[in-house]
């Protein structure tokens, strides 16, 4: 045995903690497909249940934070509040999704059309988490800018569905339901862009939120 040989550093528990909600709110994103499709009994209680465990986490690292950053090094400290800010998101997309499980069970007809477009955004959603969790436990720049080009595809497909709807002038209670599931799943993507913007924070050392400005250049 090579005595130079060390083994690999485990994880801070807050970081395992922050890694676990990855997947946690990526398991909600799957469910909230599988519900939109096939209105599963099963997927609207996992939701549930991924909401309430990304509550438990976020209470975990906000309560012990204060005294662990107080014990590790400068780069560890960066980390453990790049956790912080990590479930403070992944908890708000938590709620976002729970509260489309809710909408989606009150829906009555429900077109083709329709439950195709919002489960598409379950799908890019799911994806984007999926690839947030492994850039964090890789360190992968690649990985978060794959992240940030994907938020534009559930842009669109939320204007698609709102023009349609727009245009042919329908209205109920379903109606304002399918807006409002999809403005949410569009927020939650808005919430698992900043994950991957604070990834590049965490990689790189600096936010891309605040870009030193060009200088201006004299005409």
């Amino acid at each position: 045995m090579n005595p130079r040989k060390t083994k690999a550093r485990k994880p801070h528990e807050l970081t395992a903690l922050a890694v676990k909600g990855c997947l946690v709110a990526k398991d909600a994103a799957y469910n909230i497909g599988d519900l939109i499709k096939n209105r599963s009994a099963m997927a609207a209680l996992a939701v549930k249940d991924c909401e309430k465990e990304l509550d438990q986490i976020e209470r975990q690292i906000d309560e012990r934070l204060p005294q662990a950053i107080t014990q590790v090094s400068e780069d560890k400290a960066r980390e453990l509040l790049a956790c912080l800010k990590f479930i403070t998101d992944l908890e708000r997309i938590g709620d976002l999704i729970y509260y489309v499980a809710q909408r989606v069970q009150m829906l009555h007809n429900l077109a083709r059309e329709d439950t195709k477009h919002m489960a598409d955004m379950a799908i890019v959603l799911q994806k984007m988490l999926e690839k947030v969790h492994d850039g964090f436990m890789t360190r992968d720049l690649g990985l978060a800018s794959e992240v940030l080009s994907m938020d534009s595809k559930l842009d669109q497909l939320r204007h698609s569905l709102f023009q349609r709807h727009l245009e042919r002038q329908r209205n109920g209670a379903d109606v304002v339901s399918i807006l409002f599931i999809a403005q949410a799943l569009e927020r939650a993507g808005d919430h698992t862009k900043n994950l991957a913007e604070e990834l590049f924070n965490l990689i790189e050392g600096h936010s891309l939120r605040h870009q030193p400005k060009r200088p201006r250049t004299q005409s």
